[in-house]
């Protein structure tokens, strides 16, 4: 089948075709049902479009947008001259309060056909600004020899190239106007063949890019990249294999200067590596952090245990008022991070473990022998392990909180916990991480009954 595939993909576009569009995929792509489904770029639920079908695969096709006939009442003129090449957002066509009520609409679609559970109370959206607010970001470079140039921005949506921007509305604007400028200064460089990407860590004092080197740099790139950085204040990382190879551009300067972000509302400043995770949205984070601690409400008799806590965002302001609070990261920098930044800011009633938590093992682990009146969970994109969801319910908590960064895998796990372990779900709402996009971050509490 992969090879009929191949030959379907390659048979060149259909004919013109007009239907309305149902809903919206994963990716921001209009549905088109009616014989053999069809997923077009650029249209939204409720339109009318005409459209041409480009790539066959077995279970759907894909199409592209030809005309919009009848335009949804959302439908706005994206800010970006490059959307719908530039694979950084999805989503700039659609108004942005529209772009919420899809992901509300989403999640609970999720919460009833998957999970099958009534949510007793509907959380409000948590949003933020809906441009310049991309703190984390990776981007990629490219030397284009027939453009003369390296071209540096997020890769195309739908081919394997950097799309050619001169700046992004959608990154933090101390980067989003560097584009063209890191584009003149890789161009200068002896290495411009040799940086094919750019990680980006924006903090409260100060932004820091991170260049993946495959060649070393001489040392008139090193001045040239000295001085970029000092008339643009920015400091500058060198990166030539995995996470251990990061190096200050400097020689002797520590290789991981402290970043920092600060969480107002519990007194905290976290520090964190260029890069560390950290959630992309600063503004949703903190009211992320204010809701986890607000729906949770922990007391000073409370025991808490923050599963995938990471540098600690949670944690820390969890055991602001909770009695005791207990963290467990797979990544070890991360825990070590956290440690720190628990000292930093003179909290004592933490303690952080390393864990796998996609092991089963970790279930014999002594952190999890204790008692615990509340859990919070943050797992990666496919969720957590059923292994680790009937641990959760072994210890008998009071409340669960689920924070997940994928609608699916949320229902899935809260299906398990209801269904098969007893627990109510008592609230869910969306949080607006990534305008223009169609990520969908959500929250969702648990209580016994």
């Amino acid at each position: 089948m992969k090879g009929r595939e191949a030959l379907q993909a390659a048979a060149g576009h259909g004919q013109a075709e007009t239907a309305e569009v149902i809903g919206l995929t994963h990716e921001g792509d209009g549905i088109v049902r009616g014989g053999k489904t069809v997923f077009v770029a650029g249209a939204l639920p409720g339109e009318t479009v005409s459209f041409q079908r480009t790539r066959r695969h077995r279970q759907h096709d894909e199409g592209r947008l030809l005309e919009v006939l009848r335009a949804a009442p959302e439908r706005v003129r994206p800010r970006c001259a490059h959307f719908g090449i530039c694979g950084g957002c999805a989503l700039q066509h659609l108004a942005p309060e529209a772009q919420r009520a899809l992901k509300e609409q989403e999640l609970r679609d999720n919460l009833e056909r998957v999970a099958r559970a009534e949510c007793r109370n509907w959380l409000p959206p948590l949003c933020g600004p809906v441009w310049g607010y991309r703190r984390r970001a990776r981007l990629g470079a490219k030397y284009v020899a027939k453009k003369g140039k390296v071209v540096v921005g997020f890769r195309e949506r739908l081919a394997p190239y950097v799309t050619d921007v001169g700046h992004c509305d959608v990154l933090a604007p101390q980067v989003g106007a560097l584009i063209q400028p890191l584009s003149d200064l890789l161009g200068a460089l002896d290495i411009r063949q040799y940086v094919p990407q750019i990680e980006v860590a924006v903090a409260d004092n100060a932004t820091a890019l991170v260049l993946r080197v495959l060649r070393a740099p001489s040392e008139q790139d090193r001045a040239k990249l000295r001085d970029f950085a000092a008339r643009h204040s920015i400091r500058f990382h060198l990166q030539s294999g995995g996470p251990d190879s990061i190096e200050a551009l400097t020689a002797g300067e520590p290789a991981d200067p402290s970043l920092s972000y600060a969480l107002s509302d519990f007194d905290l400043t976290l520090d964190f590596a260029p890069t560390d995770f950290v959630q992309v949205n600063g503004a949703v984070n903190g009211a992320m952090v204010r809701r986890a601690v607000e729906l949770l409400h922990p007391t000073p008799e409370s025991r808490v245990l923050d599963l995938y806590c990471g540098l600690g965002n949670f944690t820390l302001a969890l055991a602001r008022s909770a009695g005791s609070v207990v963290g467990v990261e797979g990544e070890a920098g991360l825990v070590e991070r956290a440690r720190h930044n628990a000292r930093r800011n003179g909290i004592s009633n933490v303690e952080f473990h390393v864990g796998n938590l996609s092991s089963a093992a970790q279930l014999r682990a002594g952190w999890l022998n204790g008692r615990y009146t509340h859990v919070l969970l943050d797992p990666p994109r496919v969720g957590a392990a059923p292994e680790m969801l009937s641990a959760i319910a072994a210890l008998a908590p009071e409340r669960v909180l689920y924070v997940a960064c994928h609608p699916g895998s949320l229902a899935r796990d809260l299906g398990i916990l209801v269904h098969e372990h007893g627990f109510t779900l008592e609230s869910a709402g969306v949080a607006d991480m990534f305008p223009h996009t169609a990520h969908v971050e959500s929250m969702a509490l648990l209580r016994r009954p």
